[in-house]
Protein backbone atom coordinates (compact mmCIF):
# COMPACT_ATOMS: atom_id res chain seq x y z
CA UNK A 1 0.00 0.00 0.00
CA UNK A 2 1.25 3.45 -0.90
CA UNK A 3 -0.25 6.51 0.74
CA UNK A 4 0.31 9.77 -1.11
CA UNK A 5 0.70 13.13 0.59
CA UNK A 6 -2.82 14.07 -0.56
CA UNK A 7 -4.11 11.10 1.52
CA UNK A 8 -4.89 8.97 -1.54
CA UNK A 9 -4.00 5.37 -0.69
CA UNK A 10 -3.13 3.03 -3.55
CA UNK A 11 -3.05 -0.67 -2.79
CA UNK A 12 -2.28 -3.43 -5.26
CA UNK A 13 -0.78 -6.89 -5.44
CA UNK A 14 2.80 -6.82 -6.80
CA UNK A 15 1.94 -9.44 -9.43
CA UNK A 16 -0.52 -6.94 -10.91
CA UNK A 17 2.18 -4.32 -11.53
CA UNK A 18 4.40 -4.37 -14.59
CA UNK A 19 7.95 -5.28 -13.60
CA UNK A 20 6.93 -6.83 -10.28
CA UNK A 21 4.97 -9.83 -11.61
CA UNK A 22 7.41 -12.48 -10.37
CA UNK A 23 8.95 -10.63 -7.42
CA UNK A 24 9.32 -12.36 -4.08
CA UNK A 25 8.52 -10.51 -0.84
CA UNK A 26 12.25 -10.30 -0.09
CA UNK A 27 12.91 -8.64 -3.46
CA UNK A 28 10.30 -5.98 -2.81
CA UNK A 29 12.16 -4.53 0.16
CA UNK A 30 13.55 -1.95 0.55
CA UNK A 31 11.50 0.54 -1.44
CA UNK A 32 12.93 3.94 -2.34
CA UNK A 33 10.78 6.98 -3.05
CA UNK A 34 12.12 9.45 -5.61
CA UNK A 35 12.91 13.00 -4.42
CA UNK A 36 9.88 14.27 -6.37
CA UNK A 37 7.67 11.79 -4.48
CA UNK A 38 6.06 10.35 -7.60
CA UNK A 39 8.49 7.52 -8.34
CA UNK A 40 9.04 4.24 -6.54
CA UNK A 41 12.26 2.25 -6.97
CA UNK A 42 12.84 -1.39 -6.04
CA UNK A 43 16.67 -1.70 -5.90
CA UNK A 44 16.84 -5.50 -5.74
CA UNK A 45 14.75 -5.76 -8.93
CA UNK A 46 16.10 -2.61 -10.58
CA UNK A 47 12.43 -1.80 -11.23
CA UNK A 48 10.78 1.59 -11.16
CA UNK A 49 7.14 2.61 -10.97
CA UNK A 50 6.04 6.13 -11.85
CA UNK A 51 2.82 6.82 -9.98
CA UNK A 52 1.09 9.07 -12.56
CA UNK A 53 1.56 6.45 -15.28
CA UNK A 54 0.77 3.64 -12.86
CA UNK A 55 -2.56 5.21 -12.05
CA UNK A 56 -3.25 6.08 -15.69
CA UNK A 57 -2.85 2.52 -16.92
CA UNK A 58 -4.08 0.87 -13.71
CA UNK A 59 -0.77 -0.75 -12.70
CA UNK A 60 1.00 -1.02 -16.03
CA UNK A 61 1.48 0.62 -19.37
CA UNK A 62 -1.51 0.73 -21.70
CA UNK A 63 0.19 -1.80 -23.98
CA UNK A 64 0.79 -4.20 -21.11
CA UNK A 65 -2.77 -3.84 -19.82
CA UNK A 66 -4.18 -4.37 -23.32
CA UNK A 67 -2.19 -7.61 -23.60
CA UNK A 68 -3.62 -8.83 -20.28
CA UNK A 69 -7.17 -7.96 -21.32
CA UNK A 70 -6.70 -9.61 -24.71
CA UNK A 71 -5.44 -12.79 -23.07
CA UNK A 72 -8.44 -12.84 -20.74
CA UNK A 73 -10.80 -12.33 -23.65
CA UNK A 74 -9.21 -15.18 -25.57
CA UNK A 75 -9.86 -17.53 -22.65
CA UNK A 76 -13.55 -16.70 -22.36
CA UNK A 77 -16.05 -19.44 -23.20
CA UNK A 78 -19.29 -17.49 -23.59
CA UNK A 79 -22.27 -18.54 -25.67
CA UNK A 80 -21.78 -15.46 -27.84
CA UNK A 81 -18.19 -16.45 -28.57
CA UNK A 82 -19.22 -20.01 -29.50
CA UNK A 83 -21.93 -18.66 -31.80
CA UNK A 84 -19.50 -16.26 -33.51
CA UNK A 85 -16.92 -19.02 -33.97
CA UNK A 86 -19.52 -21.32 -35.50
CA UNK A 87 -20.67 -18.58 -37.89
CA UNK A 88 -17.06 -17.78 -38.82
CA UNK A 89 -16.39 -21.47 -39.47
CA UNK A 90 -19.23 -21.59 -41.99
CA UNK A 91 -17.53 -18.75 -43.87
CA UNK A 92 -14.27 -20.67 -44.22
CA UNK A 93 -12.67 -19.92 -40.87
CA UNK A 94 -10.20 -17.29 -39.87
CA UNK A 95 -8.82 -15.29 -42.80
CA UNK A 96 -5.11 -15.61 -43.60
CA UNK A 97 -2.86 -12.74 -42.64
Amino acid sequence: MIELNNKLAVMFAPEDAEGLEKATPAELEPIEISPSGVGIHFPKLDADLYLPVLLEGFLGSRKWMAALMGAAGGRSRSAAKRKAAKKNGKLGGRPRK
